[in-house]
């Protein structure tokens, strides 16, 4: 199966997502930062992050690789297993 995204593509999304949705500041956003401890996300917001690239991708997320996600860099990774 070819590759729906990019993962510049994958990354501008949740760029574009964690500074619309969540209300981020771009410039704190960056490949590495830790979701929870740079960016400030609680679990409720990490569901309703799941849920949008889940929407986004047609993709399911499992909860193990949901379990593992601490950083953009890892969101990507993941997102670009899955496509």
């Amino acid at each position: 199966m070819d590759k729906k995204y990019s993962k510049d593509q994958i990354y501008d999304f949740l760029y574009n997502t964690l500074n619309e949705d969540f209300e981020i500041d771009k410039s704190s956003i960056k490949e590495n930062s830790n979701l929870f401890e740079d960016l400030d996300l609680d679990s409720i917001d990490a569901v309703d992050l799941a849920v949008r690239l889940q929407e986004w991708t047609n993709k399911r997320i499992s909860p193990d690789e949901f379990n593992q996600i601490r950083t953009v860099e890892d969101v990507v990774e993941v997102i670009y297993s899955l496509l």
